[in-house]
């Protein structure tokens, strides 16, 4: 039986026989991801009993590995608090973000950005905040700011809220614990109502023959509304997403205008990416 995982974790059967040491890998690779984890759906999503995903839980904690939280656990706050690899993919999106900020601010003036919920997107909103703050006074007077960004994720809002060269726009909905974006029609309608210059956009997985897929189809709904209203759209994520596929899917291959992602990700993945049409950046 195949379960339906996330990222790099789909379409791989058996989980339930691995491992610890295997099993944590994949839970803390997951964990890297979304930020939090709850018993029942790491339960659920790798065929074991919720008693050894408490297990697990209590003696990652024990190892300072994640936070425990009743009935989940949370990343830890410096570098999610994971083993060398992790720490590893952790400097891949910060290299991932500041190149896609760069990309952004390099090709429109003044422009109005979307941000969907992520890891990743969130180290974008900050190295846009970063990379803006020279911003003249008189360009300010002109424009009135460096940038309007428009986001699903309160996080992100939160980043760039106190940032005067930044107007933030933040849609309503209901927040999702797992991601802090908010969902649901209320968030829909609004995204339908605006426009983009650009569309950042995280995801668990990029596929030339999936498209743009991420794990939850609530959030894969306001996120497909936002790129409709969306001039370009740039995905971001590590190598690792790259030619993998998730449970929802965002939009079509043909509506992505670029990806930035880091090294590690091969030829033979970003081949099909570039032949249907993507602008590929490797950093």
């Amino acid at each position: 039986m195949t379960t339906h995982l996330t990222g790099d974790l789909a379409d791989q059967p058996g989980l339930a026989g691995l491992s610890k040491s295997v099993r944590w890998e994949r839970m803390l690779a997951l964990l890297a991801d979304r930020r939090r984890l709850s018993v029942t759906e790491v339960a659920d999503e790798f065929g074991i009993s919720e008693s050894t995903v408490r297990r697990d839980f209590d003696q990652m904690a024990a190892r300072q590995l994640a936070h425990r939280t009743h009935g989940g656990v949370v990343a830890a706050s410096v570098a999610y608090g994971l083993p060398r690899r992790y720490s590893k993919q952790v400097e891949d999106k910060q290299r991932v973000a500041a190149a896609a900020a760069a990309l952004v601010l390099e090709r429109y003036t003044a422009p109005v950005v979307g941000l969907n919920g992520g890891t990743t997107t969130t180290l974008v909103a900050k190295a846009l905040g970063e990379q803006t703050e020279e911003t003249s006074e008189d360009a300010l007077q002109q424009s009135g700011h460096a940038l309007t960004v428009v986001t699903s994720a309160l996080n992100i809002a939160t980043e760039l809220v106190l940032r005067p060269q930044v107007r933030t726009v933040c849609l309503g909905g209901t927040a999702r614990a797992q991601s802090y974006e908010l969902t649901g029609p209320a968030a829909i309608q609004m995204a339908r109502t605006l426009w983009l210059d650009v569309l950042v956009l995280g995801m668990l997985g990029i596929d030339a023959a999936a498209g743009l897929t991420c794990g939850d189809p609530d959030e894969a709904g306001v996120t497909t509304a936002l790129v409709e209203r969306s001039r370009s759209v740039v995905a971001v994520g590590t190598s690792d997403k790259v030619g993998t596929r998730s449970f929802a899917q965002i939009c079509e291959i043909s509506q992505v205008t670029t990806l930035v992602t880091d090294s590690g990700a091969t030829t033979d993945v970003l081949d099909p990416l570039r032949e249907a049409g993507v602008e590929v950046v490797v950093v």
